[in-house]
């Protein structure tokens, strides 16, 4: 029994065999895997070393915490920018490269990339995911690209032009509280607060097709997106607050919540305003939230209600709050350099002389050159957002040879390009004449991106351009714009804020450009009080 015990235990010469060259295949599967993984981190690594870096804080935490978001972050990326003006890596946290890029040449070619190639980066994005949901800021692939094709009608010329009345009017209702207090002796006024109400305003009249009257008393909603705007800065800046689960559990993951419920509540409202009233309707025009009521999804289904809701957050946070970002800084600029608001004035003054009204109409907006260049040129110098993400899916080679390694994240600090002393002689130094047509056409079409560029460029850019431009004339057409005692601290959150409030004083040029009467009603915060158009 014990003999045929062992001699099933004995193998054959070719059994052995057999089991030595499996043995040697996968311990050479082995080298050859490992060795495939050494020289891809070695080339991974010899990529990003060809980037130069500042000096970290520490090993642990890397570069983070080295451009902090307030006016001495702003300056340290200033300087940085100036240091290494073709671009540098920083590493968040030990083990997270990021690659900042600040030149126009290497912005391109990742703006240009298609979008499967420089995904938006979900390290940052996601945080943004529960107050705007899968709309077209945060979604992706084949869902962003039909989103993107479903809503680009609604920002067509034949539809934008109608809305330069809806601007003028808004205006002059802010006009006319300005008026109100310069009357009882306050000229000294808090820009943010009264151009974003204006510019919330306008989007409630253009986009979602409904009468807010949030210019009368409406601050809740305007408080709420900046508080929420601080906290998702707040998030990325540190890395403790990263993990979901965790950030629920505090209480600024709380507040983020309950804040978001409460946002919901004013889209909810002005989502059910409009379906009341588009079935009523017998036109061919159809604005943005019609398209979005009676669009499909990428299956053919019908678009479900949390991505309609997800849009209209998306739109009512970029339709209106960078656009009083770059009107507020547009008149700071202006209030700092009288002579160039004079001459705007008058450019104003002049398209208007021959007008029976005081009304701008599309083709206006071509004929005033001047005021157009000192617009783009505070765009330049304060962007409303400072910088935007890509992570890339694949390598991606810049004109100098360089390769940004594939998954490695990519900072294009829009702010960076816009002070890169490298492409702006001056940087820091308010030049309309920088936009001069002579002095355009040999810069980079890249050099000034305030509303990104490549597929994912900002659908609306037309839209804001037009609205900040009415806004910015008939505002020097009847006030002067005075600089504040406070020089401003800039706030770099999602949009370009000031700490404090950017306070400017307005002096009323004549009594006559009363604009529209201002009535005083107080609306609850809380509620909309609208009326469908």
């Amino acid at each position: 029994m014990t003999q045929l015990s062992q001699s099933r235990l004995e193998l054959s010469t070719e059994e052995v065999l057999l089991f030595l060259i499996l043995a040697v295949i996968w311990v050479r599967w082995i080298v050859i895997d490992l060795h495939k993984r050494i020289s891809s981190c070695y080339e991974y690594y010899c990529h990003l070393h060809r980037f130069p870096q500042p000096p970290k804080r520490n090993w642990l935490f890397g570069h983070l915490g080295m451009m902090p978001s307030t006016e001495e972050g702003l300056k340290e990326t200033a300087q940085l920018v100036a240091t290494y003006p073709q671009g540098f890596m920083m590493w968040k946290g030990p083990k997270m490269p990021i690659i900042v890029l600040c030149h126009p040449d290497d912005v391109q070619c990742v703006l240009s990339a298609s979008v499967e190639v420089a995904v938006k980066d979900v390290f940052a994005y996601n945080f943004l995911k529960p107050w705007m949901g899968g709309g077209l800021l945060l979604s992706a692939g084949h869902k962003w690209s039909h989103r993107r094709h479903v809503l680009t009608p609604s920002f067509n010329l034949n539809i934008l032009k109608p809305y330069v009345k809806v601007f003028s009017d808004c205006t002059k209702i802010m006009h006319a509280k300005w008026q109100h207090l310069a009357s009882e002796g306050s000229t000294r006024l808090e820009m943010f607060e009264h151009i974003s109400l204006m510019t919330l305003d306008c989007f409630y009249k253009c986009l979602l097709c409904t009468k807010s009257n949030c210019q009368e008393k409406w601050e809740k909603y305007i408080s709420i997106i900046s508080e929420l705007s601080a906290l998702v800065t707040k998030r990325i800046d540190h890395l403790h607050l990263h993990n979901e689960f965790l950030y629920q559990r505090t209480c600024d993951g709380r507040r983020f919540q309950k804040l978001c419920s409460l946002l919901y509540n004013f889209t909810d409202t002005a989502i059910l305003q409009r379906c009341l009233t588009l079935c009523k309707l017998n036109s061919k025009t159809l604005n943005f939230i019609d398209v979005l009521l009676l669009s499909k999804d990428e299956y053919g289904g019908d678009l479900p209600y949390e991505d309609i809701r997800a849009e209209v957050a998306t739109f009512m946070f970029e339709g209106y709050d960078t656009m009083a970002s770059g009107l507020s800084w547009a008149l700071y600029n202006l209030a700092r350099h009288p002579e160039y608001q004079e001459r705007c004035r008058q450019e104003v003054r002049e398209l208007l002389r021959d007008c029976e009204s005081e009304e701008i109409e599309w083709d206006d907006l071509y004929e005033l050159p001047f005021l157009t260049m000192c617009l783009r040129e505070s765009l330049r110098l304060h962007p409303p957002i400072t910088g935007i993400s890509r992570r890339c899916t694949q390598d991606v080679v810049l004109p100098d040879g360089r390769v940004i390694p594939k998954g490695v994240t990519c900072l294009i600090s829009i702010f960076g390009t816009h002070h890169n002393p490298a492409v702006w002689p001056d940087p820091e130094v308010y030049d309309p004449f920088r936009f001069d047509p002579e002095n355009v056409k040999d810069r980079s079409p890249l050099a000034f991106i305030p509303f990104s560029a490549g597929p994912r460029n900002c659908i609306g850019q037309t839209f804001a351009m037009a609205e900040m431009k009415v806004a910015l004339a008939l505002t020097l057409l009847h006030f002067r714009i005075l600089p504040d005692d406070k020089e401003p601290r800039r706030k770099p959150e999602l949009i370009l804020r000031a700490e404090d409030g950017l306070w400017l004083r307005v002096e009323p040029l004549s009594e006559g450009s009363q604009g529209v009467p201002w009535s005083g009603t107080q609306l609850n915060p809380l509620t909309f009080g609208v009326s469908s158009e």
